[in-house]
């Protein structure tokens, strides 16, 4: 089952970055921007996660928290998190639980090699915990301010 616009988000717990065991429920009474990126530490992934931590300020102005997902391990988010200075907790989805409930769990082809990984996607959650907004096969070029100006355009 994936989840679909004007659906409550599924609330399922996972491990953060600091060890500590968070679900999307966590934070209702604020926007969540949860994007779903492949791995840490790889060109597309580090720049999204940058541009992300160079708009935090401006997400956090308008009651909006940050949530990165990926399956690497606590370790390697931890790691990414310290070089990068990102402000926002990582989520790790090992198990692909939050990327199957959003379906960005997906065949993926490379090089003529098949795998399954993420598919880069972002989800904006507004304060009552309803999907209001998908961009799938995200680019990273500008998709940040995309989304801050999503959540600009449509607070309520």
């Amino acid at each position: 089952m994936t989840v679909e616009v004007g659906s409550i988000a599924p609330d399922l717990e996972l491990l953060a970055d600091n060890g500590e065991k968070t679900s999307l429920a966590d934070y209702r009474g604020k926007y969540i921007v949860l994007y779903f990126y492949p791995k840490d530490m790889t060109p597309g992934c580090t720049t999204e996660a940058c541009d992300f931590r160079d708009q935090h300020q401006s997400f956090a102005d308008l009651n909006a928290v940050i949530l990165g997902v990926s399956p690497d391990p606590q370790e390697k988010h931890q790691k990414f998190k310290e070089k990068h200075d990102l402000p926002f907790s990582l989520l790790v989805d090992d198990e692909h639980k939050l990327a199957d409930a959003f379906g960005v769990w997906k065949l993926k082809k490379n090089f003529g090699k098949e795998y399954m990984g993420i598919e880069r996607s972002t989800f904006i959650i507004d304060p009552d915990g309803k999907i209001v907004k998908e961009w799938r096969k995200v680019k990273v070029k500008d998709h940040v301010l995309e989304a801050l100006q999503y959540i600009k355009e449509h607070q309520s």
